[in-house]
């Protein structure tokens, strides 16, 4: 077999630099007040990407006193709204009372955005569009974020998607069962979260050496 010679490239795993606890909580009281501000809540308590951020709809979402949930149905893609490539990628999120309070608020200002900007004002039902109604550039989503980083005394190295690994981290060091944050983030299976952040979690060994010492003392 030819094949068998041949030597398959490395997926390349992207070094990912996930905030702290402390981090975050300085990210989003950094973001207090902005424009995004409602964005980077919802990506550091739901995980979404941000495709998935910039894709999301008003119909898509409900609020209530209690709180709120979504539905993923769309991701933004170059520009374009289009459907998740997998099944797992449409998923229903709950919405911590964090997350739902900041889109509550979100919802006022862009209410009263769209008054004042009655006559440029194109509505795509969009939750996080641009000044104007139409979808927003992750370009400039990036660009804002970097501002936020320092701002917040943030390490500059730190990615947009990386909120999304913040999420997953701080769940999971808080000992929330792999299998509800694989739901949350949409991965195809659990290995896929495992294999993703197994190696960044403190005590994610599974405890072994102590455990068989237990087990055999």
């Amino acid at each position: 077999n030819v094949c068998e010679g041949v030597d398959v490239p490395q997926v390349r795993r992207e070094d990912m630099r996930p905030l702290n606890a402390e981090q975050a909580r300085r990210l989003l009281r950094s973001a207090s007040g902005e424009r995004l501000e409602a964005f980077y809540v919802l990506a550091v308590h739901t995980g979404m990407r941000p495709g998935e951020l910039l894709g999301l709809r008003w119909e898509d979402v409900t609020l209530s006193d209690e709180g709120g949930t979504l539905q993923l149905n769309r991701a933004l893609s170059d520009g374009e709204l289009a459907t998740p490539k997998t099944k797992g990628s449409r998923r229903r999120i709950r919405l911590s009372a964090g997350s739902a309070k900041a889109l509550k608020a979100h919802r006022r200002r862009q209410l009263e955005e769209m008054m004042h900007k009655s006559g440029l004002w194109q509505d795509y039902g969009l939750v996080f569009p641009s000044g104007v109604g139409t979808p927003l550039s992750h370009r400039n989503v990036v660009r804002s974020f970097k501002a936020l980083l320092k701002h917040a005394d943030l390490p500059p190295s730190v990615r947009l998607y990386d909120l999304r690994h913040t999420c997953a981290t701080l769940l999971l060091s808080r000992n929330v069962h792999p299998k509800y944050v694989q739901e949350l983030l949409g991965h195809a299976s659990i290995s896929q979260t495992l294999d993703t952040y197994s190696h960044v979690i403190e005590g994610m060994d599974g405890g072994l050496t102590d455990a068989i010492d237990e087990a055999l003392g």
